[in-house]
């Protein structure tokens, strides 16, 4: 034991409870994080755990080390908590339909943390309500909403940013970016201005990314031309588009890895560091002397892996399935219940509504739902065929009896009223060209099925789509048997609360650890409990 011999002469108080030596000992102190913990050792060479007290140069025990009292509030980057005025370093993802209601925004609210409004998919009439709501009930708490982009719908991506600015809306979660766009760009750089040798920015873009190339692109000034446009549109000033040659798009970042929704399936270890060397390499080309903030999201689903975030370096984590399953979500009780059932294999990839014809996939609920197959075999049909009236016989009866439940012109019909009032462009297109008229057909069943599973309508409960990642199995596995269980048990805070408290338990095990004490396996596992 000569490596562990103390670096001062000092000891455990003599006034302190004796210290932990025992497995159970420990396992009972090692939890209490917010008392100074220190590592000694007894006549024996053994090492042990002893809690707060104070150091004397006399005593029995020889100090080891001594750990200070470690709390959730200070697991993150303590600029992201000051900048947007938190107490944890802990965001609540916009899942999309406002499944991410105002209810659970006003949670996270409610306890220091950040949650952004579910509002893509909606239309502006609905986002303009739930932002009306968050601005009178949540005061001077933080909140924000989201802004995705919408490749064929340009003009509603303008209404929704038009509307934010409108609103006075501060924060917004850019998803599904693999380009700037002229809206993103004006969001970001709208009422900034110059105070002596500061720039102040009143509004906050937190760019979900999964590409370094993406990433690139937000952590970086938006091109010359695209500023000049918006300046001659009249929807930036000269002075706001001269400050935003200086300035990155967006100051926060949410990496995200394998999530529910949209996502590459990327591995946090993998991703996360990359994107913070390309963040460290881009500031330095740069000379950003303001901090760009790099959070994680993608598979936090219990402590450990919240821990381990906060170990690679994020400055928050965000969670998103997990919330899903909470009772403020806008998902209906049957869909909650199907996901407080997921196993950690039980998701899968299947066609997005909004990108359907460029095929890209989204991370839904496979077990109890039949969504995933069948929006598969819609997007081979559209691979296969060149309009609706090439699918017949048998193929085209199943697609009406198991997939659509009605037949396809009645569908088309519902299709072209929709897009009568919401852009009868579509409609033009899809009389030139049959093969969009299909799509759009197809399309009707993806966006209606998160709507049947929103709604709870209990007929097309096999067609439920749930957006979802692995972590719903991970989270669900680890709260069984506590009182996180049942559905309707599981609330936005308590589920925010008990990640955080177990995420610095785990990061308080690894550390004592690493100091050489015999920190037991079941150490590293928290259970969930009720936390104030």
């Amino acid at each position: 034991m000569s490596a562990y011999r103390p670096a001062t002469a000092g000891a455990w108080s003599q006034g302190a409870h004796a210290p932990a030596f025992t497995r159970a000992e420990l396992l009972a102190a090692i939890p209490q994080i917010r008392r100074p913990a220190h590592v000694l050792m007894d006549g024996g060479g053994r090492l042990g755990l002893g809690l707060g007290g104070a150091v004397s140069p006399s005593g029995p025990w020889p100090l080891i080390a001594t750990l200070p009292a470690l709390y959730p509030e200070w697991l993150g980057d303590r600029s992201f908590l000051e900048v947007h005025g938190l107490r944890f370093p802990y965001v609540a993802g916009a899942m999309a339909n406002g499944i991410a209601t105002t209810e659970l925004v006003l949670t996270m609210a409610r306890h220091g943390m950040l949650g952004f409004f579910g509002a893509a998919g909606l239309p502006p009439e609905r986002v303009a309500a739930a932002l009306d709501t968050l601005r009178d009930a949540a005061g001077d708490a933080a909140w924000g909403s989201n802004l995705i982009h919408s490749p064929n719908e340009a003009d509603l991506e303008q209404a929704i940013v038009d509307l934010y600015l409108a609103r006075g809306v501060r924060r917004v979660s850019a998803s599904a970016y693999m380009a700037l766009t002229p809206m993103v760009v004006q969001f970001a750089y709208s009422g900034v201005r110059q105070r002596g040798d500061r720039i102040l920015r009143p509004r906050h873009v937190f760019a979900k990314v999964s590409r370094p190339e993406v990433a690139r692109r937000f952590m970086s000034p938006p091109p010359g031309e695209l500023l000049d446009a918006l300046v001659a549109a009249g929807r930036l000033s000269a002075e706001e588009a001269r400050l935003a040659r200086h300035l990155p798009v967006a100051e926060d970042y949410i990496v995200e890895a394998d999530s529910g929704g949209h996502t590459d399936n990327q591995t946090l270890t993998a991703l996360f560091p990359i994107i913070l060397r390309l963040r460290d390499t881009i500031s330095a080309e740069r000379g950003y002397t303001r901090p760009i903030r790099v959070g994680a999201a993608g598979g936090l689903g219990d402590p450990a892996a919240v821990a381990a975030a906060f170990s690679l370096g994020a400055a928050f984590v965000l969670t998103g399935s997990v919330n899903q399953s909470a009772v403020e979500s806008g998902l209906h009780p049957s869909g909650r219940e199907l996901l407080a059932r997921a196993g950690l294999a039980d998701v899968m990839m299947a066609p997005a509504a909004d990108m359907f014809e460029l095929g890209v996939k989204v991370q839904v609920l496979k077990r109890g739902t039949m969504f995933g197959v069948r929006a598969a075999k819609l997007y081979e049909l559209y691979s296969t065929h060149e309009g609706l009236e090439q699918i017949r016989g048998a193929e085209r009866e199943r697609l009406e009896r198991e997939i659509l439940q009605a037949p396809v012109e009645a569908v088309w019909e519902q299709t072209r009223a929709f897009f009568a009032r919401r852009d009868p462009r579509e409609n033009a297109r899809a009389e030139r060209d049959p093969k969009h008229r299909m799509a759009l057909v197809f399309r009707w069943y993806l966006g209606q099925s998160s709507r049947w599973a929103i709604r709870g309508v209990p007929e097309r409960r096999m067609d439920y789509q749930i957006w979802c990642g692995p972590a719903m199995g991970a989270f669900n596995d680890w709260v069984r048997g506590s009182f996180l269980e049942p559905p309707e048990a599981r609330t936005a805070g308590q589920i925010a609360l008990n990640l955080l408290e177990g995420a610095a338990v785990v990061t308080r095990a690894q550390q004592l650890r690493s100091y050489g004490l015999p920190v037991p396996p079941a150490a590293f596992r928290y259970a969930p409990r009720p936390l104030g």
